[in-house]
């Protein structure tokens, strides 16, 4: 009983990997042969690859008269023809198209380059002329508020003299005063004295 029980558990454990089939796709490269008899009796003498674009002369329910853009007319089976393209073309021109854009791209990045690279002096060039703006101002705030002080105190020292002028006037003062006190006492001296200088 115990040998059974195991050899279910086996078979259950194998189970998902026998459920793991191999993944196949169905290719989409058809070829089609193309016939010189109307019925695609006789054999045929050239291949066509999906995506072959071909121009139709007459067709009916069957079989259809075409011809190759290289002039070469023959037979093929009408049920092969279908008026879309198929996906093998649309991709060949989607992978074209982005091909084309990618070296558009590049050719872009690369006429670019250059004027990226001035952009970028351009771009520290302004923010050296911001650094020095502000200092520019700041400086100019100091001279203002230095202005303002100096304005302050030409205010406050309007109507006074400066020490220096005062010492000097006050020097002059005494010596023009004791020039006139001297010629006042040589007169007054020669005026009592009959006009003689008696010292």
């Amino acid at each position: 009983m115990r040998a059974r029980y195991c050899g279910l558990i086996w078979v259950l454990a194998l189970l998902p990997l026998a459920a793991m089939a191999e993944t196949a796709y169905i290719t989409d490269n058809l070829r089609l042969g193309i016939h010189e008899a109307a019925d695609t009796s006789g054999r045929a003498f050239q291949m066509l690859e999906s995506g072959q674009e071909m121009e139709i002369l007459s067709r009916d329910r069957n079989y259809a008269n075409v011809r190759l853009p290289d002039g070469t007319e023959g037979w093929v089976k009408n049920a092969y023809l279908v008026d879309d393209k198929p996906a093998k073309l649309i991709v060949a021109e989607t992978i074209a198209e982005r091909d084309a854009l990618l070296a558009e791209l590049a050719a872009a990045k690369q006429s670019f380059a250059a004027p990226a690279a001035t952009i970028d002096a351009l771009r520290s060039d302004v923010a050296q002329f911001d650094a020095q703006l502000a200092e520019a101002k700041t400086t100019i705030e100091e001279l203002q508020s230095q202005n303002a002080s100096y304005q302050g105190l030409k205010e406050e020292y309007k109507g006074s003299l400066p020490l220096s002028w005062v010492a000097a006037a006050t020097l002059v003062c005494l010596i023009a005063g004791f020039l006139l006190a001297m010629w006042w006492v040589d007169r007054s001296s020669r005026r009592r004295h009959g006009g003689f200088r008696v010292y």
